[in-house]
């Protein structure tokens, strides 16, 4: 594997993500923002944070696959959340969770999570990025 994950001593160590990856592949994945959309570019999860949260995640795995690579080889996540609140984090952390079964992976990375006014799309509640590095 190409990223090695690490919570160092002297920093919080939490247990949805940690603070550090450290990445010795050759190549760099830079991941558009995935949203709730289907393959077909349609809505999914319309109004619905969790099942939104999962269709970005499902579609990071299937742009890592689609590359030979794996959700393994993500060094870093930024997930964009419209009108954040900590009131929200159950329905993020469902929506991971879910996601993380279907992919049969372990989403804990290091991750930043920022709260925004709007997305590209009325309809869209979550963005997620993703950087990964592969061999």
């Amino acid at each position: 594997m190409a990223v090695t994950l690490v919570n160092p001593d002297g920093l919080p160590k939490p247990e949805v993500y940690r603070q550090l990856s450290i990445a010795t592949g050759s190549k760099l994945v830079f991941l558009a923002g995935q949203v709730a959309r289907d393959a077909d570019g349609g809505k999914v999860g319309e109004g619905d944070l969790a099942a939104q949260v999962e269709q970005a995640y499902l579609n990071i795995g299937t742009a890592l696959a689609a590359i030979g690579a794996s959700f393994d080889d993500v060094a870093k996540l930024t997930v964009y959340v419209v009108d954040w609140s900590p009131d929200k984090m159950p329905l993020l952390g469902e929506g991971v969770g879910r996601a993380a079964a279907k992919l049969g992976i372990d989403p804990v990375k290091p991750i930043t999570l920022l709260g925004v006014a709007a997305l590209g799309e009325p309809d869209l509640l979550v963005e997620v990025e993703a950087t990964a590095v592969i061999d």
